[in-house]
């Protein structure tokens, strides 16, 4: 039988393929510290601090990123190497010949899909869920898990930060720009073939074809 994998996010699709690297593991300590040094300073001055110490690293990691900004100076604290030399020395990935499928659907089109995704998300009880995570003492906003998309909003908003209708607007751009990452990386997939769909039966038919 041949495997499908299907999903979003592209990180474990290029693990399998081509490898992992041999990164330390994150300690206690290390996280407690970058995210003290993430309330004080901020992403886009941790964002500067990594420039000077891994450029390549920075050069592909967003200024907003905080969670991959403080993981890449983190590896290097941890190290004394930099994560671009670290992730040059990958594991082999699988040795099975691969044929990729990339859905990229015109922009207005996925636009809408993500409106009409999070306000049926809304609708189905999203905020009681947040509501209920912020309730747990061991969670807190500069968790990776809280900063999530959807997630970052929604907790501002239970903090009387922003309103209802703010939140909303918010938590949708984000996605939007979430997507536009994950495009970017996507047409960087030279041997993949690209169908500009999101319909399911389509995509099933010329599969099955």
């Amino acid at each position: 039988e041949t495997p499908v994998l299907v999903g979003g996010t592209s990180f474990y699709f290029n693990a399998l393929e081509h490898g992992l690297s041999n990164l330390p593991k994150s300690t206690n300590e290390s996280r407690e510290k970058y995210n003290q040094l993430l309330k004080e300073k901020g992403s886009a001055t941790l964002h500067k601090e990594l420039e000077k110490i891994d450029k390549k690293a920075a050069d592909r990691i967003h200024p907003n990123d905080s969670q991959r900004v403080t993981r890449a100076l983190e590896v290097f604290d941890l190290s004394g190497k930099t994560l671009s030399d670290l992730q040059g020395n990958k594991k082999l990935g699988i040795d099975y010949p691969i044929k990729k499928i990339i859905l990229m659907p015109p922009r207005s089109e996925l636009h809408q899909r993500i409106e009409k995704r999070f306000l049926s998300m809304m609708d189905e009880g999203f905020l009681s869920e947040v509501e209920q995570l912020k309730q747990n003492p061991n969670l807190h906003e500069d968790l990776p898990s809280i900063r999530c998309v959807g997630y970052r909003q929604a907790w501002q908003y239970l903090n009387k930060e922003i309103n209802e209708g703010a939140m909303i607007e918010k938590a949708i751009i984000a996605t939007r720009q979430l997507c536009k990452r994950q495009s970017t990386w996507l047409k960087s997939e030279t041997d993949a073939l690209i169908l500009e769909t999101i319909d399911v039966e389509s995509v099933v038919n010329f599969i099955q074809q």
